[in-house]
């Protein structure tokens, strides 16, 4: 068994940025959707303690299938952020398990943490947190290079392709539009093979089209990389994108949704308005 998925990459069947319709990422299960990417177990977490102690995640159990896209939403304050950052290993939990794989988080000492999140893990964060100093493809490579290692170059070059940066690799991010950084940022994100990339409100600083671009190459990417994507986010549209979404209220998963579109979304937010 070979130790990854190897990337298919078929740059001319991807549909322009911003022209694919939402739902044309649906596909039937693999054998990789069966596998979990990333998983907590009866997670607490709490902040403070006494009467100031506030119970950001309460008992929450949800698993994230390998190959899968999913967007975790709910209601301010209901430990959305807070999940996908215990999930990550960029935070701890009060108590319960998050698992990478098969890896507890919690059984890692922090040096093997932090080689678990370089090597296992990618972000995608609102700000694009780029260096302005290097090109598009230095970035892209910036956490390899930094690791000592080159990564899988053919792998790269197809990234650069799923992202559409061909004709950008040499040029400085303030060269390039919010969106365009945003893929590099994505780029980066897949360019160390992850079993997981967290993407937290990645459109926050985007217009809408550039968003809709940059919430198209993310499902793009789960398809053509068969890796797994997991993305926090306040807004339907964006959500709608994704393969599932699973809702939180009060630090309590309380519901799941299969092929979600924008208005069964919103649908299901306003019913947590009219429960508060």
């Amino acid at each position: 068994m070979s130790s990854g998925p190897t990337p298919t990459t078929v740059p001319d069947e991807i549909p322009a940025e911003g022209n694919a319709s939402r739902g044309s990422h649906r596909t039937a299960p693999t054998a990789t959707a069966a596998r979990t990417a990333a998983q907590v177990v009866d997670a607490v977490k709490v902040y403070g303690s006494g009467d100031t102690a506030v119970r950001a995640l309460d008992g929450v159990s949800v698993a994230f299938p390998a190959g899968r896209f999913t967007a975790i939403m709910g209601p301010s304050g209901s430990g959305k952020s807070t999940l996908m950052h215990c999930a990550a290993g960029l935070d701890t939990l009060t108590s319960g398990s998050a698992l990478i794989g098969d890896t507890d988080l919690s059984s890692l000492d922090d040096r093997r943490l932090t080689l678990l999140r370089r090597d296992r893990i990618g972000f995608v964060f609102q700000a694009f947190n780029l260096v302005p100093t290097l090109t598009v493809a230095e970035n892209i490579t910036l956490p390899l290079d930094l690791a000592g290692g080159r990564g899988d170059r053919e792998w790269i070059d197809a990234l650069v392709d799923v992202v559409g940066l061909r004709d950008r690799l040499h040029h400085r991010p303030a060269e390039l539009s919010g969106g365009q950084q945003q893929r590099v940022a994505v780029a980066r994100a897949f360019a160390g093979r992850p079993d997981v990339v967290f993407a937290d409100e990645p459109t926050g600083n985007l217009d809408s089209r550039s968003g809709e671009e940059v919430l198209g190459l993310l499902g793009r990417a789960v398809r053509e990389t068969e890796r797994t994507v997991v993305m926090v986010t306040h807004d339907p549209v964006a959500a709608a994108h994704a393969d599932e979404v699973v809702f939180l209220a009060d630090g309590r998963l309380v519901d799941r949704m299969d092929a979600p579109t924008p208005e069964k979304v919103l649908d299901r937010l306003k019913a947590f308005e009219v429960k508060s």
